[in-house]
């Protein structure tokens, strides 16, 4: 087990900013309890360490790919939150098929199929896919059209108070020493905060405290719609949710080789690709039991170890007791609602980026020949593909009767993963 030191705080702080609003904003949108969102990320990532062995520095929260399936079974209905229960158990159990498969015929195998030419361009769409509602939040154009208002003085302002607090994490990172150095991002995100409030104090920016002032100042999970309902395991619900895991676990290969990428270690290889599969089941699995979202690694923390060089998977674990704790929280969980859109927006800038950038550090350090035409073949095919898929939103099918929404990331890797065994190598 790994040693906390007292800096570790501000850092577990730091990774839990970085999780709280995407954890959140999905049973919000699902219809799900943020309460036991949170509780269940949490849980969750403790399950997964402890089939990890503790090695993998590794938050899990809500998974994105999940919400249109989610949404079609609850529609909005809490007495459907239990037969979207049974299909997020059983997408957790298809993920322990995932890691048993994985562990016959072992991971080199999956290091063949996912080589540095694949894996490279994969990291890089992973961050580039998330920097439209990075962009989104700069501006904070979620409650309106800027293609119908234009570029208006709240947008300005808006962009502004997200460049202040880019600057600040940019400066930290670069120029701050010792302790300081290691949790920029919380220093930004406190700064761009300020800033805000002092904006709201001169009437140049509108800030709502009205759910701090409303929240309870202690939260009861129990109380919440879905929480530990007996699980409904029905065939339509069951068939709309858990083929969605193996989009994911396209996703959590990519994710996987992103944290290795960033720690420097072969997570593939020690503990096991099969152990993080393990762990991402199960603790989906377990979501799916106490009424959560499916639980999926999460990239805002891989761009927080990137960001502050501390890869002690102890620090995420106490981000996992801070989860489990705002559960119960209320004045707290609705302080960190408050925290201005533009404010998350400069701090995504930055993580996001980061973590495309880490891809092109993955396939510099391979060593790939670029004047190779079966490396540029496979590398453009990837990324034109993700990228273009993210543009448009993903690749949505009916198969049976069934939507399903295809993620770019999912496409573009299976793509690669075509072209990397089919086009042959040449040979000197």
């Amino acid at each position: 087990m790994s040693k906390l030191e007292t800096k570790d705080f501000a850092l577990g702080i730091q990774h839990l900013l970085a999780m709280f609003g995407a954890t959140v904003l999905v049973p919000l949108i699902t219809g799900l309890s943020p309460a036991v969102a949170l509780l269940t990320a949490g849980l969750g990532t403790l399950l997964f360490h402890l089939c990890t062995k503790g090695m993998v520095p590794v938050f899990l929260g809500s998974s994105f790919a999940f919400i249109p399936a989610l949404c079609a079974v609850i529609g909005g209905d809490a007495s459907k939150i239990p037969l979207a229960q049974g299909g997020v158990i059983v997408a957790g159990l298809l993920y322990v098929i995932f890691a048993i498969l994985t562990k016959v015929i072992g991971s080199d195998i999956i290091r063949k199929i996912f080589p540095p030419v694949v894996t490279g361009p994969v990291i890089i769409i992973i961050g580039l896919s998330l920097t439209g509602p990075a962009i989104k939040d700069v501006f904070d154009l979620w409650g309106g059209d800027i293609a119908a208002t234009g570029v208006t003085t709240n947008h300005l302002c808006n962009a502004a108070i997200a460049i202040f607090t880019f600057a600040i994490m940019a400066i930290g990172m670069n120029r701050s020493k010792g302790f300081w150095k290691l949790i920029p991002i919380l220093i930004a995100v406190l700064c761009g905060y300020a800033l805000c409030v002092i904006l709201h104090l001169c009437g140049l920016y509108k800030m709502n405290f009205a759910a701090i002032a409303n929240a309870p100042w202690i939260n009861i999970p129990y109380k919440t719609p879905g929480f530990l309902s007996l699980p409904k395991f029905a065939i339509t619900p069951i068939l709309t949710i858990a083929p969605v895991a193996i989009v994911t676990f396209m996703e959590h290969l990519g994710d996987i080789t992103t944290n290795g990428a960033v720690v420097g270690k072969d997570f593939f290889k020690d503990p096991g690709l099969h152990r993080t599969l393990l762990g991402d089941g199960l603790a989906t699995a377990l979501a799916g039991f106490f009424g959560g979202p499916s639980n999926t690694t999460y990239s805002e923390n891989t761009g927080v170890l990137a960001t502050t060089g501390n890869y002690n998977p102890a620090v995420l674990r106490l981000a996992a007791y801070f989860a489990i704790l705002l559960a119960f929280l209320g004045k707290f969980g609705a302080f960190l609602q408050t925290i201005p859109v533009p404010v998350k927006g400069g701090v995504e800038l930055m993580l996001f980026g980061m973590i495309a950038a880490i891809g092109i550090r993955t396939i510099v350090e391979a060593k790939l020949d670029m004047t190779n035409n079966r490396n540029l073949c496979i590398m453009a095919a990837t990324l034109c593909s993700g990228i273009g898929l993210v543009i448009i939103g993903g690749l949505p099918l009916k198969i049976g009767g069934v939507d399903v929404n295809l993620s770019a990331l999912f496409i573009a890797t299976i793509i690669g993963v075509i072209m990397n065994l089919v086009i042959p190598e040449k040979k000197d």
